[in-house]
């Protein structure tokens, strides 16, 4: 279980630690704050059942929204990778802590050491580490592994979450120093939990392949789980290897207890749950409100075969939105995307359609300490203040909440508030229908890769409609919708964002000016401000937990106001069924993991 399972984007919100003690840091993990939970030679998570037996199978269905795969390389930008298959085939460094947030103990290290100048890192391999193929998990795979990540043919993010990594160094064959170009307290997690492979990984004749032409070769990585059988379109079976080189380490002792991980493929929900239904697959986790409300029901519900149960956890709530390009000239005005918030009715989606499951996103950094609220404190003000004529000024004010139906509030004042903003903004409506200067009619397209998702945005689409805006939904391939998210041709979508409790450089990669114009990076909102530049570096820089929160809070305020994301909604549980006579599991859920997650790696066959 990699530390990158605190990923946000497509690689992760990897923590940040306070101040170290002058004589540096050498252990056999690493903490956010320096306070690990576990000591060193410590037996085993306490989440885990170090007695649960291992063989059997686990089934279950895709967590992505590919509806098939066509590579096993999943650091390639093009093309789509197996679900699980990086958590299951990779190990790295250090391996997470799932009951305690910023943490990570020595799963290939088995101790690292950071300077006292917060500019190194050094990371010893244990010597028994080993590939699939046998070979020995060595400092210059490592280094490989690095420099791949690093190179033209993986995901612009890994460049900017290392952006201030200065390199790699060979101490010895089993020990690597990471120099970093400045100290930056989250970078020993962040190269701690990257994934380490093969040098041998895509050579062919005894000459390596382009990492971009590694395409369908097997991975040689170090993790407990092989590929098995593969049925293209249907499913993939990943299957444990039985001379896993870690499986008697403390931090893997209780875990990866099943024999064979099959992951099933279905072409839509409808046919998912069905086959949920029909007994075809052991586990589902839910993420519809109203299949859970109405259709989770059946006979293997009624006797007892199959288990509906909600799981509360700790993680943050994240910021899942309808994400507006600002790259498109028609939402340049901040009071244009703030219009067409207002005409969101969220509280009647959730009686209405969502039965009363979600709770309202606000913000960035929900369910956590850097969550902003009211006005400024003189903290964040000072952060603030040498940026007061590059963003709205509303930063400076009470925190912007999303807009409200109830109680004092309507949808009817809500819409012609948004009415007033269009205007201001130039936009008038001309027999129904909302133009600029020019002429131009006011129309919108909302693209998805999920017909299903038509359900949720037609409630909104209703309500632009009496501002005099059309919004057309367009449902594509998933594949066309990915290459279309790369190259940010869309004007507005849906992307569900994680969360994190330590934000960092990834940060750079959601916000940041340069990954403004940078293809296939996170920034789909296309937001380009120094000021969100100058308040991630200070974020990133932040040396003690009181320099991190206003740091975090003032990014909040500003991207908050910017109006760049129409929040839509979180879920405080995991809502999941699983066939009750096929698995067992722990008593309890590790409060920072999701459901699928602690599944996969913790449950066991009875």
């Amino acid at each position: 279980m990699r530390l990158l399972f605190e990923v946000v984007a497509k690689v992760g919100a990897l923590l940040v630690l306070s101040g170290l003690p002058l004589a540096g840091w050498s252990a056999h993990g690493y903490a956010l704050w320096g306070d690990l939970k576990y000591p060193e030679g410590f037996a085993h998570f306490d989440y885990v059942n170090p007695q649960a037996p291992r063989g059997g199978q686990l089934r279950l269905v895709s967590n992505s929204r590919a509806s098939t795969f066509d590579k096993y390389n999943p650091f390639t930008i093009k093309g789509s990778a197996p679900a699980y298959l990086s958590d299951l085939m990779f190990d790295s460094l250090l391996a997470a802590s799932l009951d305690e947030t910023g943490s990570g103990y020595g799963l290939l290290a088995e101790d690292v050491a950071v300077a006292a100048d917060g500019l190194s890192a050094t990371f010893k391999l244990r010597p028994q580490a080993r590939f699939h193929d046998g070979s020995p998990v060595l400092a210059a795979d490592v280094k490989h592994s690095f420099d791949t990540l690093m190179g033209p043919h993986t995901s612009p993010a890994y460049k900017t979450l290392l952006e201030d990594v200065a390199g790699i160094e060979l101490v010895d064959d089993r020990t690597v120093r990471y120099r970093f170009k400045k100290p930056n307290r989250e970078l020993p997690l962040t190269v701690g939990g990257l994934p380490v492979f093969s040098r041998n990984w895509g050579v062919e004749a005894g000459k390596p392949k382009r990492f971009d032409q590694v395409v369908m070769d097997i991975p040689i990585g170090s993790g407990p789980y092989r590929i098995g059988p593969v049925r293209f379109g249907k499913d993939i079976t990943y299957v444990r290897d039985p001379a896993y080189w870690g499986r008697d380490l403390n931090v893997r002792r209780g875990m990866a207890n099943f024999d064979q991980i099959t992951v099933k493929i279905y072409k839509d929900n409808t046919a998912r749950l069905e086959a949920l239904k029909a007994g075809e697959f052991d586990l589902m986790r839910f993420f519809s409100a109203g299949d859970w409300a109405r259709r989770v029901k059946g006979k293997r519900f009624d006797s007892g075969e199959l288990f509906k149960g909600e799981f509360r956890h700790r993680l943050p709530s994240g910021f899942q939105s309808f994400v507006i390009n600002v790259r498109r000239d028609k939402f340049k005005d901040v009071r244009v995307r703030q219009a067409l918030g207002l005409a969101m009715d969220y509280e009647w989606m959730n009686r209405q359609l969502f039965y009363g499951a979600y709770q309202r996103v606000n913000g960035l950094f929900g369910n956590t300490d850097c969550q902003a609220s009211g006005e400024p404190t003189p903290a964040e003000a000072a952060l603030l203040e040498p940026w007061r004529a590059q963003v709205p000024a509303a930063v400076f004010g009470p925190m912007a909440q999303a807009p409200r139906t109830d109680g004092d509030s309507s949808l009817r004042q809500n819409l012609r508030r948004a009415r007033d903003l269009l205007a201001q903004a130039g936009w008038t409506i001309e027999q129904g229908v909302l133009r600029n200067a020019q002429g131009q009619a006011f129309e919108i397209n909302y693209l998805d890769s999920n017909e299903g998702g038509a359900r949720v945005v037609s409630p909104w689409a209703r309500n632009l409609e009496k501002l005099g805006i059309k919004l057309n939904y367009r449902a594509v391939d998933f594949a066309l919708y990915q290459q279309r998210l790369q190259k940010f041709d869309f004007d507005i979508t849906t992307i569900a964002y994680g969360g994190t409790h330590s934000p960092g450089q990834e940060y750079a990669d959601l916000f940041g000016s340069k990954a403004a114009v940078t293809e296939d990076s996170g920034n789909l909102t296309g937001i380009s401000s120094p000021a969100v530049d100058a308040l991630i570096v200070r974020m990133v820089a932040a040396k003690t937990r009181a320099e991190l929160l206003p740091a975090c809070r003032a990014l909040e305020r500003v991207i908050a106001h910017s109006h760049v994301f129409v929040p839509q909604w979180s879920a405080p549980t995991h809502r999941m069924v699983y066939n009750q006579q096929r698995l067992s599991r722990p008593q309890q859920m590790p409060p920072y993991v999701t459901g699928e997650i602690w599944a996969v790696f913790t449950w066991w066959s009875r």
